[in-house]
């Protein structure tokens, strides 16, 4: 299963970014498969953090904006919203040691937790930091094959 991280949500999202018609066209081709696709939650809390965050965007989005972008995503009958599970804290801690992780560096740390606890074989995201991870498979589809 892939999950999806946040970063490909807010470039889908934020038509000034420079991958958006990208991104947007990779959430599309994902949400029309079938396939059973994964959304962390906390990558949906980051989303909505994010987007709706003064100092990140000139103009950010409206709460009832976010929450209609997540809304439209949650519809999709293939997506899974997954989160912490049993062992989360076991394997928060395998991660956060083998990269000696320190302070804001943990919440990519929880959503590679989160991912490796649900049998996720790929993460999709833009964002470098989850090659500390080596255990998950992390790919950029906005540059990069997807297979």
């Amino acid at each position: 299963m892939i999950a999806v991280d946040t970063t490909l949500l807010v470039y889908a999202h934020r038509p000034e970014m420079a991958r958006h018609e990208r991104a947007r066209s990779v959430l599309t081709e994902l949400a029309s498969q079938t396939t059973l696709w994964a959304l962390p939650w906390p990558c949906a809390h980051e989303f909505y953090a994010v987007v709706t965050n003064p100092r990140i965007f000139q103009t950010p989005a409206k709460p009832a904006e976010a929450f209609a972008f997540l809304d439209a995503l949650a519809a999709n009958d293939s997506l899974r919203f997954i989160s912490e599970g049993t062992r989360h804290l076991e394997l928060l801690g395998s991660l956060a040691k083998a990269a000696d992780l320190a302070g804001g560096a943990i919440h990519d740390a929880r959503v590679a937790a989160i991912c490796l606890s649900h049998g996720i074989t790929q993460l999709w995201s833009a964002d470098r930091d989850f090659s500390r991870f080596p255990a998950l498979k992390v790919v950029n589809p906005l540059i990069a094959d997807k297979t």
